[in-house]
Parts: C-alpha cells; structure tokens; sequence
C-alpha cells in the first residue's frame, strides 16, 4: 500500500565511487552507507546501476567466481536493509537459464531490499527489476552479456507491460527503471510510458553513465520530460569514479539529482566526487526543484574530466612519476600542465631530445616550461644515436644464407624521420621513466590520431593518451585556459601558442621558417570531426557533395573559406583523399596499437569507434561526383 499523496519521504542519493571489478570493496562502501542512512532517518536509499560489481568490466562476466561474489554481496545489503528500503545495482542471476551464449542467464538488474527481504515488481519471476532496454553503442555492449525484459516476455509468451510492474514495499510504491530504460527515443518501446499509466509513488533511475561533453544538457532535457510525463518524482542516481574497456577510459562525474513533477530538479553538486543528497520528497505532487540547467559545458568541464580522469587512472595503475617528452609545442606543454597539477615538482620530469632540425626557440620554450612548472628537466640529444643508426644500416648488406639476392639498405629523409621520432620515444623516454621510476606519455591530440600523423613505436607511445580526445584547437583552449584559470599565470609559454605546429624533423618543418605539419588545423580539425564524432557520420561523399554546392564551411562549422587553402578542386580533392586514406587505413593500424585514450567526447577512438582494418572506401556516387567536377575542372 502506497503512502498518503500529502505525506513526505526522506530520500538519500548515495552518489558512490564504483570500483569496478571489487564487488566487495563496493559491498563495504555500500554497508557504510545503509548504517549511516538508518541512524539519519532515511527511508529509502538509492545506489547507482551495478554498484556491486562495476559496469565496464569486459569478460569478467563470464567467470563463474566472479558472479557468486556479486550475488553473496547483494546478499549483503539485503541483510542490511532492516528498516529501510535500499535500492541498488547489480547482476540478477538464473542459475537455471543460460543466455544465448550457452553461459548462465544474467540481468543488469535493480534490487529493492526492505527489512531483509528483495522484493521484485508485481507478476514477474525475479526478485529484482530485470533492466528493458540494452544499449550496443559507444561504449556499451550489454547484448553481449544480459537478458532483457524485452526476451523474457517473449520467452514467457507474455505481454511485455505484464513484467513492467512497480514494486511495492510496505509503505511505498517504486517504479525502477536502469539508465538506458529511459533513453527511449530510438527504441520500440518505453518503459516508462508503460509504468506512467500505473499507481506508483516514485520512479527511480539508477545509473552508470560515463561523462561526455554536453551530455548533462542533454539528459536534463530527456528526464525532466519523463518526469513531466509521469506527474511523479523522478530519482536519477549515477556513479562517480574511472571504469574502461581497455582502449578507452571513461569518467563518470555523477550528477545525480531528483526531479519533480514539473521537471525541476534538486542536484548533487560538486561533480566528479563521492556524497549524498538528503531531501524530504513531497507524495503529494507539490513542486520542489528549480529549473533544470541547460548551459552547454565548456573548456572548464573538459579540464575538470581530464584532470579527474588522469590522477584515477594513475591511481588505478600505481603510477606516482611522469616523464614528458617536451616538444616546446602546445601539446606537450598542455600535457605536462595537467601532470603537474596532479603530481609534485620532483614527480614530472620533461624531457627535451634535440636533434639538428630543432630550433633554438623550441627547444629555449620547453627549458621555460619546466621552470614555470617547477618541474625537473633534462635535455637528451638524439643527434649522434641516429647517426649511427644511418652508419648502421648504410654498411649493412643483407642477402638469403647462401648469399644470393644481396641488397644493401638504406634509409630515406622520410624513414629518417621516423627514426628520430622513434629514438626519442621507444629509446630514450622508455629508459628515462624507468630509470625515472614512472611511465612516459603520450601526447597525440585527436586530429593527429584521426590520419594516423604520428609515428608507431614513436610518439605514439606511452602509457596514456590523455589529450587524445581533444582537436588541435580545443588543445590550445584548454591550454589558454590553464593558464588564465587553473594556474592563474601563464605557466605555458606564450610561444607555446605561437611556434608553428611542428614536429621538427626535417629542413622542411623548420618552424624557424614557419614550416611544420602539413595539417591545417583549423580546417582539418572540423573535417576530421565531421568522419569521427557525429551520430550520422560523413564521408568523402557527403564532404565533396558539400563542396560542390558550396555549403561546405556551413556544413562543417569551419569559420574560414575552404578556397584561401586549395586553389583548385583538384587540390581540394588531393587533399581530402589524402587524409580519408590514412584515416581508413594506416591510421587505423597505428590506433589499434596506440595507448587507451581518455574520453571526454561522445565519441572517442577505441572500443568507442569500433573499426576494422579494411582500407580506404569510396562510394560509387563519391567517384561520380569526383569524376563530373575534375571532368568540369579540367
């Protein structure tokens, strides 16, 4: 039986840091919490989405072990739930199911635990709130582990609104939902429109949703909707902490929140840390919250994300000391920042490896760097170790055993290149930072990782890539940024801002000359993001299509004009293949084996931007577009 419409509840959001993969650890937490709540008079305690065992946790679903610890854990909580509703995550289990693997049956479940019992929604099977909807994007990849809801039904030969129940406790009526569940637009059907037009008292909202940028925006309009929609309260708890599957790294910064009746809401503030938020939720349909906020986030919660992200994956891997390579460009510079900030002057050493194509100026920039930062430095010439890698191979012959087909080897200004880049890398920051006693980094930036513009076994290197997420314009923002805020000076050099993008490995990027990358940022940057982050992704179809019709600045957001770049379409489109082919190709060998990256977009590489090694593609419109315009050029 439900409590009076006029009557209040005392509800507690217990905003947790879920390590993932210790559902004991979490279990203790958890306990802690339940205590804590019972002595403040709570009534009902609200967990995030897979609170026990952690979400990102790759095939540790499948190991047996591993999945009786997360059900002796629940087992736990509920012991604990003596007078006081608990609600929280974790995997349902049916040990006399299997899924459609062969392995045991399991749900991304909810769990109502009240004075020692789990109590499951009305004429389902379960003892917990099996979740309905499971996303298979971006990160997620539920289908691979979870039944559903929507499977049960089916296999039951029952209507799905029949499963859809809430649950009942003794003095209130829940509607539990799981994170996606209310992520509905794109799906056949949504939970919660089938719970709106039943009696309940609240709907609650668990999850574990990683921070991307914009997404807060984003839920705050989709759930004050649903709340609006059901005329009811609407609890949205979340988890804070770093989980990944292996190529990407997530943070997740929480922001849980109650709205009301009218889509107001009442959050937890500060993001990205651990606590409770206590309210007395009115039954009765009186309103509470304020209005929702729906500013666009900016380079203050990308700072925040990345710093969050890098000192809890540092703790995670034990790391205490970085080593840099300091370039006495932006990206290096920006990296070291964040470092320093995180670590003591004695834990970052910067690194600066001339060789003879390094310029006075940068190499002054990284000196000036690491004395703002007060960090350590040393300067490593690479100079005579690559000479004697050309003596090495210019003398070296190379034939089958029976000295037939001999060749002698040799090196080109391009290979030396890579040469260098590898010297510095894979030689000279390898044994710096174990000497060091750390770890080197990696300082690609996003655009650099799109077209693979970095050098395998090179400064593609290092233990984390934690501004590889970021366009080469949003690196400078960020930098600016730190300076004006986080430091308060201008810790990063001005000409960090100004030397021209180089990275300084031939005559023909002497930025003393103005030469460099053969990127030009500001437009490639939009491209690029145009073939990697959007929902619908473009390709070289749409892009020369936009050309064409001469909406391509508009379409891509590019605030120049394309032609002050390319003089003729024949350029424009040399261009474009160019970089399509490495994005399609060598690039993506080259990200397959780069560091995790740390995700701060809705779209990062790695397990966020599945690819295979398939080469460049080109649609058949592509080419007679390609083929009219050139035709017409010419």
């Amino acid at each position: 039986m439900s409590v009076k419409r006029n009557s209040t509840i005392r509800v507690r959001l217990a905003q947790m840091d879920v390590v993932p993969g210790r559902p004991a650890d979490n279990t203790e937490t958890m306990l802690k919490a339940v205590a804590e709540a019972r002595r403040d008079g709570v009534a009902l305690l609200v967990f995030p989405e897979m609170s026990i065992p952690g979400y990102l946790i790759g095939d540790a679903w499948e190991r047996e072990a591993f999945l009786r610890e997360c059900e002796a854990c629940g087992q736990a909580i509920r012991e604990a739930s003596d007078r006081i509703v608990v609600v929280f995550g974790n995997v349902g289990l049916d040990w006399d199911k299997h899924n459609e693997d062969g392995r045991v049956r399991k749900y991304n479940a909810c769990f109502v635990a009240e004075d020692r019992r789990f109590m499951g929604p009305g004429n389902g099977p379960y003892a917990f709130v099996p979740k309905t909807l499971l996303p298979n994007y971006r990160e997620f990849d539920d289908s691979r582990y979870f039944y559903d809801t929507r499977r049960l039904a089916e296999e039951r030969g029952v209507p799905l609104g029949s499963l859809l129940k809430p649950v009942e406790t003794r003095n209130l009526s829940l509607a539990c939902v799981l994170c996606e569940d209310a992520w509905d637009a794109d799906y056949a059907v949504s939970p919660l429109a089938v719970l709106a037009d039943q009696s309940f008292d609240l709907a609650v909202n668990i999850s574990c949703s990683p921070f991307t940028v914009n997404k807060n925006g984003k839920r705050n309009r989709v759930f004050s909707a649903q709340a609006e929609r059901l005329r009811r309260p609407l609890i949205y708890v979340n988890t804070v902490g770093i989980q990944n599957n292996g190529k990407t790294v997530y943070t997740f910064d929480g922001s849980s929140c109650i709205y009301d009746g009218l889509g107001h809401q009442v959050r937890l503030q500060p993001a990205f840390e651990p606590g409770c938020l206590t309210l007395d939720v009115p039954l009765n349909g009186a309103l509470f919250g304020d209005p929702i906020d729906l500013r666009e986030d900016g380079v203050a919660e990308i700072d925040q994300a990345l710093v969050y992200g890098t000192r809890r994956f540092m703790e995670q891997c034990g790391v205490n000391r970085v080593t840099v390579g300091a370039s006495g460009g932006i990206d290096s510079a920006v990296v070291a920042a964040l470092y320093r900030r995180i670590l003591g002057p004695d834990q970052v050493l910067l690194v600066n490896m001339p060789s003879r194509f390094n310029s006075g100026a940068t190499i002054a920039l990284a000196r000036q760097l690491a004395e703002n930062l007060e960090c350590l430095y040393a300067e490593v010439p690479i100079e005579d170790s690559v000479r004697l890698t050309v003596r090495q191979l210019g003398d070296l012959i190379v034939s089958d055993v029976a000295g037939r087909w001999p060749q002698r080897l040799c090196l080109s200004e391009s290979m030396l290149e890579n040469v260098q880049a590898r010297d510095r890398s894979s030689r000279v920051l390898a044994a710096v930072s174990c000497a060091f006693g750390g770890v080197f980094t990696c300082n690609a930036n996003k655009a650099e990782a799109t077209v693979g513009y970095t050098t395998l076994y090179g400064d593609l290197g290092g233990y984390l890539a934690n501004i590889a997420d970021l366009w080469k314009g949003e690196v400078y923002a960020l930098g600016r940024y730190m300076n004006d805020t986080s430091f308060g000076r201008p810790v990063i050099p001005g000409g960090c801002f100004t030397v021209t993008p180089s990275a300084e490995l031939s005559s023909a990027q002497n930025v003393d000359e103005g030469k460099g990358d053969p990127l030009i940022y500001p437009y490639h940057d939009c491209l690029f993001r145009h073939w990697v982050e959007p929902w619908q992704r473009s390709t070289p179809e749409e892009i020369l299509d936009w050309y064409v019709a001469g909406t391509l600045e508009r379409n891509l957001g590019y605030a120049g004009q394309v032609a002050g770049h390319f003089s003729t379409a024949r350029a424009f489109v040399a261009d474009l293949e160019r970089w399509w082919n490495l994005y399609q190709g060598l690039g993506v060998a080259k990200r397959i084996q780069a560091p995790p990256i740390l995700a701060v977009k809705r779209r990062a590489f790695g397990f966020d931007h599945r690819e295979s090694q398939m080469g460049a593609w080109y649609s058949r419109r592509y080419q007679e577009l390609k083929l009219a315009l050139l035709g017409a050029a010419s």
